[in-house]
């Protein structure tokens, strides 16, 4: 990947950067750890307390100072300083402790600090592009100083299940090359978050003296095709074979953007594509719990929009691949919106949904869906918080002997339920995947250990794959991969507890199989730049930033 070495320290490497330049340089900064040899070639003498400590001390430092912060937004705002100052740090820290620091950097919290991030504000990062850069957009990127390879970029729209967030959607892109870095070892150097600031509807946010963004309703229509496709364009020429993955855009604009460019360049969309891979891992690993089929599931989702519909399609793809036709699969698959079942001559409907609209009298709620269709499995993608009422969650214990409940919403507020009411409500017999992480809960004393179907497991793996590939195109070939690669990774440990993903430690050997597997799909479609390794798993490994070395 051409990152600076693997461990990321270039203080060695670069010594024109020196003394109080290099210690506020977040990329270069190693603290206290500067060793004394360093300290006096570098110019650090005088300028760092007389002890040299170890990365490993200051992380146990840091992680005392966190753990006794009085809220998550405020262990948010601290994690987000170290990121400021001290990069290698900060990523050891989310490596060596993803547990507890994923749901802090991501989600949930994320949600919350975009909601606040005008009011957290602290120091830039990334690329801020308004509207009004049209015509110069390539001399703003041009400001980036590294060679990006992954951007990934939002309008702010649609953050998560909180709506339009407008330029405090930033956080979002942020977080996600984050753990990119972390999860998959791509060189920070190498990822560049951008927030294309094109207004925003939120009243509150135009409102709010301290909202970092454009004050202006929403551009819309051809002059925001114009400013995306400007974007596209400037970024491929600044950044050559960039890997461009599109977050968090309202869904008229995801589906039509990844429609236009996804045969022509490097790009997709992880609300559509990476949330249709985990979804369908978790899917594989509940057919290990229950002994069944997927190709005989009838699955009901509630939400219709770009992740029910990404994932009904990947999954309708998986059960064709099991032998059923894609009409017969395609059927299987029902979805439920804010007007009731998606049904075939409901007016209205858009490509997306209409591939998933079947004949069937109109049904005007979701428990009443349950009722007539008898699903196997439900999946809830709306983010309509507490939608799996007790109601719907004991009806689909009546109807079937281990319900597969997927309550995949972020963050916890919007999600449909809890583990706790999954399981209490099913008697113990549920499938259970969340969007939002939950502890174990116990059920006629029986242990579940539920686990998070986030986005994370896939979408680092997968960009992994497609850098050291050099693929031309990321395709639903790749996501499929990386869903069986996933489940794969799943340990009959695992399973006896009622998980359906792998522990969250091992998210680097997880995203190292997703990256040697997306990247064998790109050699074999002949879409990678070169040819293939003799060892495609040591040639991803081998381009893996850790920053505990």
């Amino acid at each position: 990947m051409n990152a600076p070495d693997r461990a990321g320290n270039r203080a060695t490497a670069n010594e024109a950067v020196r003394g109080i330049a290099l210690l506020r340089d977040p990329l270069l900064n190693k603290g206290t750890a500067f060793t004394e040899q360093e300290r006096d070639r570098l110019g650090l003498r005088g300028l760092l307390p007389a002890h040299v400590q170890s990365m490993k001390a200051q992380a146990e430092r840091v992680m005392t100072n966190l753990r006794n912060l009085p809220n998550d937004l405020e262990k948010y705002v601290a994690l987000n300083a170290l990121h400021d100052r001290n990069e290698a740090l900060f990523f050891r820290i989310v490596c060596d402790n993803i547990d507890e620091i994923q749901p802090l950097i991501y989600t949930p919290t994320v949600g919350l600090a975009c909601q606040r991030f005008g009011h957290i504000f602290q120091r830039p990062r990334g690329l801020f592009i308004g509207a009004k850069d049209r015509g110069r957009i390539a001399d703003l990127l041009r400001n980036w100083p590294y060679p990006a390879k992954l951007i990934v970029v939002t309008d702010g729209e649609r953050i998560l299940g909180l709506g339009d967030l407008g330029a405090n959607g930033m956080g979002i892109p942020v977080g996600k090359l984050s753990l990119y870095a972390a999860c998959a070892g791509i060189h920070p150097t190498l990822c560049l978050p951008v927030m294309l600031d094109v207004g925003t509807n939120n009243e509150t946010l135009l409102n709010d003296p301290y909202y970092v963004g454009l004050r202006q309703k929403r551009v819309t229509g051809t002059a925001y095709e114009e400013f995306v496709d400007e974007f596209v364009t400037a970024a491929r020429e600044v950044f050559p074979g960039v890997l461009i993955q599109f977050e968090d855009f309202a869904n008229h604009n995801a589906f039509h953007l990844l429609r236009k460019y996804r045969d022509k360049i490097n790009v997709f969309n992880d609300d559509i594509q990476g949330t249709a891979s985990v979804a369908l891992a978790g899917l594989f690993s509940a057919m290990r719990m229950t002994g069944g089929k997927l190709k005989d599931q009838t699955i009901l989702f509630f939400g219709a929009g770009e992740a029910a519909t990404g994932i009904a399609e990947l999954t309708a793809s998986a059960m064709a691949a099991e032998g059923l036709s894609e009409a017969d699969a395609r059927a299987r698959i029902w979805l439920v919106d804010s007007k009731g079942l998606v049904v075939k001559d409901r007016a209205g409907l858009n490509a997306e949904k209409a591939r998933f609209a079947h004949p069937h009298a109109q049904v005007g709620d979701f428990l009443l869906a349950i009722k007539a269709l008898k699903p196997t499995a439900i999946i809830g993608v709306a983010a309509v918080g507490g939608s799996f009422t007790p109601e719907v969650l004991k009806t689909m214990a009546e109807l079937n002997k281990q319900p597969i409940i997927f309550a995949l919403s972020n963050p916890t507020s919007k999600a449909e339920c809890s583990a706790e009411e999954a399981y209490k409500h099913t008697d113990g017999r549920a499938v259970f995947a969340c969007g939002s992480p939950y502890d174990p809960v116990t059920v006629n004393g029986k242990t579940f250990v539920p686990r998070q179907g986030n986005n994370s497991y896939i979408f680092p793996g997968v960009g992994l794959g497609a850098i050291v590939s050099g693929t031309r195109l990321v395709t639903d070939e790749m996501f499929m991969a990386a869903a069986h690669t996933l489940a794969e990774l799943v340990t009959e440990t695992d399973i006896r507890q009622g998980s359906l993903y792998p522990a969250l430690p091992r998210i680097r050997e997880v995203s190292a199989q997703i990256a040697a597997a997306v990247a064998k799909v790109a050699y074999d479609r002949d879409l990678a730049a070169e040819q293939p390794p003799n060892d495609l798993l040591a040639l991803v490994q081998s381009q893996m930033y850790d920053p505990r070395y």
